[in-house]
């Protein structure tokens, strides 16, 4: 029988991931939490690795901070004096709910046929690995069929309990409300049933440890008050899974969708939540019902023709042309022919008259690219059509008016190009009128994973392949990636790995880069309860897996080691582990038997 898909695609339960693959939910207890099946702790660790040069943390795709447990502590305590505890419980309940939805969510994108109680215990090890609590199974039970879910659990070195406790001392009311809140959110979000979870026991009340009991709510004497701090009414226990699911994304994460949407302008091309990408969208969205000119600037790749044709789409011009001009690409003795039109006869070879850009975009947009680039003589007449908003065809005597709204774009700094004598400063004042930055990709890295997930199901779709998605260490080497080319190049890589990897097979970093070297910077994960270190070099270092390169990572205290030492390191692995066989060794390392044999030569060795 054919599963039924979800009433929401985009919300997959444990539930329905129960049939798609037939048994991944069975009934489980404590014990099957150990079982070694993914995913397992290690597996979980490796998702989490930091970018200490960029001052960025991630666990998978999501932003983390490693923040002091005492400043929380003095933020819990603040709130709670300025708002009461009754306030403050809900906020803090609420904002964990929120936190274990997005594990909830990770996880269940990472392993989507993973076993039942491995992928639920995993909320437990993403808590312990989160330094939050240690998270001890008495028992745990979840039948699929009915959706019906018990458990019970000790909480020990809860980070809660401890600055409740140094803040107020031992009282008479549960504390740990933040980890209560993700208890919930997690097995809510995987389950597809609200199951809340009750602390019976709490260190802040004497307790020798936290002591934890979740279930149904329905099967609860009781909810008023628990829904109450989740704000969801109290009929909703007993409501349907599916409706339930959807009152608690509608209630609980209606704010954090609005700002955390990938496309923030209202247009599906611009894709990015970061905090600089959003600024020059808020820019844009401004702008866009007027008729100003706008002055784009921002590095080569950031996408200023996407945000110019999106600007355009939000005018109230939208329903006119677009025309769009490389100025960098018109020969000097055709630009004002190409810019204003030409009259038949004006010179040889004008065979007939044409419009210019300015005519063909009247009662749209003009934009204009690479401004910089624009011959001093060709900026003044552009000024003048600009002012006057007349033009007059080359070879022609005729005043033609036009009514264009002008969209300029540049990646060079146009005030140094005005100091220099190379660009009119009164053509600049004319264009920056209301000036947007696009920040590179470096600046917002918190967009990467959107724009990776953009681009594979764009290019999937386009050329017809099927792949999982990325491995971790090419997630975590293109996070901590200068990416000079910024979006563009990141789209060509992606384009890459697409049609390099074969069906089926997740792209890995050999897909990605070919020729060009890797990032230099090393790259760090925590693997094994420990901070490893991946130094990359070229792209035959990083194709060996990880766990074969361990010995390759310089111990502490030990000198460090060159790009080039670590690839001739990786190259003589990978041969000696193929008996001498280059062309085994090149499969090894990713590259060709050509390039790996001259790497080898490069290097003194025999090929």
């Amino acid at each position: 029988m054919t599963p039924q898909p979800c009433a929401d695609p985009s919300r997959v339960s444990l539930a329905d991931a129960a049939r798609l693959s037939g048994a991944l939910l069975q009934r489980g207890d404590s014990a099957e939490f150990d079982t070694g099946a993914a995913p397992t702790l290690a597996d979980l660790a490796e998702c989490l690795f930091f970018s200490p040069g960029d001052g960025r943390i991630w666990l998978n795709d999501q932003r983390m901070l490693l923040l002091h447990s005492a400043a929380f502590g003095t933020l819990r305590r603040e709130l709670i004096d300025c708002v009461g505890v009754e306030r403050a419980r809900r906020l803090l309940t609420r904002a964990g709910y929120a936190s274990g939805a997005r594990d909830a969510e990770l996880v269940r994108q990472r392993w989507p046929a993973a076993d039942g109680a491995s992928i639920l215990a995993a909320g437990t090890r993403l808590h312990a690995l989160e330094g939050v609590v240690k998270v001890e199974p008495v028992h745990f039970s979840f039948d699929a069929a009915t959706g019906r879910y018990d458990g019970e659990f000790h909480w020990h070195h809860s980070s809660e309990a401890d600055e409740h406790i140094a803040a107020y001392g031992i009282g008479t009311e549960p504390a740990c409300w933040m980890e209560l809140g993700y208890a919930m959110g997690y097995v809510t979000g995987l389950t597809g049933t609200l199951v809340v979870f009750r602390e019976i026991e709490c260190r802040a009340m004497g307790s020798a440890v936290c002591r934890v009991i979740g279930r149904n709510a329905a099967r609860w004497d009781d909810v008023a008050d628990d829904l109450r701090y989740l704000d969801l009414p109290a009929q909703a226990a007993g409501d349907g899974i599916a409706q339930t699911a959807r009152r608690q994304a509608a209630a609980l994460d209606k704010t954090a969708d609005a700002q955390s949407s990938a496309h923030p302008a209202g247009h599906p091309g611009l894709v990015g939540r970061s905090a600089a990408f959003a600024a020059s969208c808020d820019a844009l969205r401004r702008v866009a019902p007027t008729d100003t000119a706008v002055l784009l600037t921002g590095e080569s790749g950031v996408g200023k023709e996407l945000f110019a044709a999106t600007l355009h789409r939000q005018s109230r011009r939208a329903g006119r042309a677009f025309v769009a001009v490389n100025c960098a690409a018109l020969p000097d003795t055709l630009i004002e022919a190409e810019l204003f039109g030409v009259e038949r006869g004006a010179f040889t070879g004008a065979q007939q008259t044409r419009a210019g850009r300015f005519e063909r975009a009247s009662g749209g947009t003009l934009f204009l690219d690479e401004i910089g680039s624009l011959p001093y003589p060709a900026q003044g007449k552009l000024l003048r059509a600009l002012q006057e908003r007349e033009i007059e065809r080359v070879g022609g005597g005729q005043t033609l008016s036009v009514d264009v709204r002008v969209i300029a774009a540049t990646n060079v700094d146009l005030r140094e190009e005005v100091r220099r004598g190379r660009f009119r400063e009164d053509l600049f004042f004319r264009l920056n009128v209301f000036p947007i930055v696009i920040p590179p990709l470096r600046e917002r890295r918190d967009d990467i994973a959107l724009l990776i997930e953009s681009f594979l199901q764009q290019f999937c779709r386009e050329h017809g392949r099927s792949t999982p998605g990325i491995t971790q260490r090419a997630r975590r080497t293109l996070l901590n990636y200068t990416f000079p080319g910024n979006i563009r190049e990141l789209r060509n890589m992606m384009e890459r790995g697409v049609i390099a990897v074969d069906d089926g097979q997740p792209i890995d970093l050999p897909h990605l880069f070919r020729h060009e070297p890797l990032p230099a910077a090393e790259l760090y994960s925590v693997s094994d309860g420990a901070l490893k270190i991946e130094p990359f070099g070229q792209a035959a270092s990083a194709s060996v897996p990880v766990a074969e390169r361990r010995d390759a990572a310089p111990a502490a205290g030990a000198a460090p080691m060159s790009i080039d030492a670590l690839e001739e390191q990786v190259l003589a692995d990978a041969l000696a582990r193929a008996r001498g066989n280059v062309s085994a060794a090149a499969r090894l390392v990713g590259l060709t038997r050509a390039q790996f044999a001259y790497r080898i030569k490069k290097r003194g060795g025999a090929g």
